[in-house]
């Protein structure tokens, strides 16, 4: 990667969906861009990204193990990281179990333990000079128990947590951390997931370039949090008050496989 001046994003699970279009707000506000996904579909995005004037490396690595972490930070070639947009991020369907294991815990190491890892290693560099932003993709499914989806849901509520946690931690420090909270956005994810039989798999949701163009702003900003879209601030807020068995029940109407319309 050639040495420029302007900064430089990381942007992991940019491929498609949220990833791919903060990938392009990341571009359009003068970022250069390393960008990561699992899926030979990176380079494409790559091709797309270029377009826009900025320099862009792509790595397609295993982001739900610490070596393809490691891989993806070689590629920086020691340059600093202005911008860490942890995106990546993989769901799973279906009763828990009825789950295939070794994928439920792909979904644990990818949105967790390599989110997670890569903040690690980015954030100390960002520290050491008091500068830097991170967006973490977490969800509003975070507020809720996931009934056919509780591996997700759990794993998105514990990046809600920690979003929240390392930002109080890095205040007096320079880095901001911003917690990105979508709803069901027009993404692959509900096919990947094998979703697409359920009520939620079906149904209206967001753009995903409103998605990243407002989490990325909130980003900018040094804001904490940002729920995209009214209706998800709206049944987030109801989540927080209702009893975590009733949120449960609502979810299952949701997500339970056969629930979409036939």
């Amino acid at each position: 990667m050639a040495q420029a001046i302007r900064p430089l994003a990381i942007v992991t699970g940019a491929s498609t969906g949220i990833g791919l279009e903060l990938a392009k707000e990341a571009a359009n506000h003068g970022y250069d861009l390393l960008i990561a996904a699992d899926e030979p579909a990176i380079e494409t995005a790559a091709t797309e990204l270029r377009a826009l004037n900025v320099n862009v490396d792509a790595v397609q690595a295993d982001l739900s193990t610490t070596e393809g972490v490691d891989k993806l930070l070689a590629a920086t070639r020691g340059r600093e990281v202005e911008a860490l947009l942890a995106n990546a991020g993989r769901g799973l369907g279906k009763g828990f179990l009825d789950e295939d294991f070794n994928e439920a815990r792909k979904v644990v190491d990818t949105n967790i333990t390599g989110t997670i890892y890569l903040i690690h290693k980015v954030g100390q560099s960002m520290r050491a000079r008091r500068a830097g932003k991170i967006l973490i993709t977490g969800s509003i499914a975070g507020f809720m128990p996931g009934s056919f989806q509780a591996i997700y849901n759990g794993t998105k509520s514990f990046l809600n947590s920690f979003s929240f946690a390392i930002r109080d931690e890095l205040k007096d420090t320079g880095v901001t951390v911003t917690c990105l909270m979508p709803g069901p956005t027009e993404t692959e994810f509900f096919e990947r997931a094998d979703l697409m039989d359920t009520s939620v798999g079906q149904g209206k949701k967001d753009d995903a370039g409103m998605v990243a163009r407002v989490g990325f702003e909130a980003m900018m900003k040094g804001e904490g949090d940002v729920v995209s879209g009214w209706k998800n601030k709206i049944q987030s807020a109801v989540a927080n008050v209702l009893p975590a068995g009733v949120t449960a029940a609502l979810h299952r109407g949701m997500a339970e496989p056969g629930s979409g319309k036939q």
